[in-house]
């Protein structure tokens, strides 16, 4: 009988998600296998659901087969020569997760990552991207009311918006905000920040979860394109969305045509397209893939010069929360019940709360965690159809002589303490 064990999160007190629910579980161990739970007193489901459901309750799960966990698995808690399953946030060279990295190979671990299961166009199959969108817009749109009543003196409908986690669900949280939205529809918003633009990057899960929350409000979209000949007829009762994709965001060094193809494949031959647009945004959310060949999108310099102008700039929601990445405003991450520090670009110096000189930032970086149970269930639904695959694999085996499917054979970072081929340029961040 395989053991699958499910490890206990400890990233956080924040960090209450699951990887697969009791029902799931149910489902294993009715089909054959014993499941084994590490107990926690924040999980969003307890200990006894999960006994309830036919799981084993106990702290040591190094005598099962196939570990899993959400996040980032403690250097100790690593169990030798056993495949793991998790986010390892590594695939970018991420420094803060390299010992970790460094500790899998050199006690032979298999390492599988949820980030890299995706299908033949590249498209991720097992995400909590939705969430984290939904979570993130919330928690940037509470930003906005605080900030503009503590900074500014301003009274705005915004400073209604609770943070994400204080909503039962996201449906409970977008009820809400249409009573919020109706009341920017018939008060309008003030002169000093009127016309509101919330500029949206990218297009994927994440930008669809934050575009979901905004539908709440009454909005108008507007292309890019179109962002300068539409400001005279703009009015103060609704909120301004302009989505950007690649075409809008980048140029290509030479000066020769955008391909979307060939950006993929040469992002460092191209450069931020922003600057042109930047003057129109009030609202900057991050919600794009991004790595470090990419260009960076919202400079310091380019926040400088914002900042020296009579700016719209408010707040930037960095849902992705790339560390000194494609934003680089972005210079720490924050936790649900402090969400947002104000970011001085003159002087590259950042602080806790919602007054100060520069622009507020949102930087959550485990958004979902604010919907444990909606998140954890969606995530678990997504994760099932593989789950006996990887279970009864014979991990002992090469990857090639494996039963694994091409679908998880790619997101195999290392095994057996090995680098695979399609990962051994992260040698060079070891």
């Amino acid at each position: 009988m395989k053991k699958l064990g499910i490890i206990r999160e400890t990233k956080n007190k924040w960090e209450r998600r699951v990887p697969l629910n009791p029902e799931a579980v149910g489902k294993l161990v009715r089909a054959g296998y014993e499941v084994t739970v590490q107990p926690s007193g924040i999980r969003i489901y307890k200990d006894e659901e999960y006994s309830a459901a036919g799981a084993v309750i106990a702290e040591d799960i190094s005598r099962c087969d196939f570990i899993i966990g959400v996040k980032e698995i403690p250097l100790a808690d690593l169990i030798p020569g056993k495949p793991h399953l998790f986010f390892s946030h590594t695939v970018k060279g991420q420094d803060y997760n390299m010992a970790m990295l460094q500790k899998i190979l050199d006690e032979n671990i298999t390492l599988l990552d949820y980030e890299k299961i995706s299908d033949e166009k590249g498209r991720r199959l097992i995400f909590f991207g939705e969430y984290a969108g939904n979570a993130g817009m919330i928690d940037t749109l509470h930003g906005l009311g605080r900030r503009l009543k503590e900074h500014y003196d301003l009274e705005t409908p915004f400073l209604k918006v609770k943070p994400a986690y204080q909503y039962k669900s996201v449906n409970e949280a977008i009820e809400k905000l249409k009573k919020i939205g109706s009341e920017i529809s018939i008060q309008g918003l003030p002169p000093e920040i009127a016309p509101l633009h919330v500029f949206l990057m990218g297009y994927g899960h994440v930008s669809h979860g934050s575009r979901v929350i905004l539908e709440a409000f009454p909005i108008e979209e507007i292309e890019p394109e179109e962002l300068l000949q539409q400001q005279k007829h703009l009015k103060n009762n609704k909120l301004y969305l302009t989505t950007f994709k690649e075409k809008h965001m980048v140029r290509r060094k030479d000066g020769e045509e955008f391909s979307l193809q060939h950006y993929y494949e040469n992002p460092s031959q191209y450069e931020s397209a922003m600057g042109k647009y930047l003057p129109y945004c009030s609202v900057y959310i991050n919600a794009i893939y991004w790595d470090p060949n990419c260009p960076v999108f919202l400079s310091r310099k380019e926040l400088e010069k914002l900042q020296s102008s009579r700016t719209k700039l408010i707040i930037i929601g960095d849902i992705t929360c790339d560390i000194n990445g494609s934003v680089q405003a972005t210079v720490k991450a924050t936790f649900p019940d402090k969400p947002v520090y104000i970011y001085n670009p003159a002087t590259g110096i950042e602080k806790d709360g919602y007054k100060g000189d520069g622009f507020a930032v949102m930087a959550v970086d485990n958004l979902p965690c604010e919907f444990p149970q909606e998140a954890s269930d969606n995530f678990s639904n997504a994760l099932m159809p593989f789950m006996e695959t990887m279970l009864s694999n014979d991990y002992s085996k090469t990857l090639a002589e494996s039963s694994l499917p091409d679908i998880i054979k790619k997101a195999c970072i290392a095994h057996q303490g090995e680098l695979q081929p399609d990962y051994e340029y992260l040698k060079d961040f070891l």
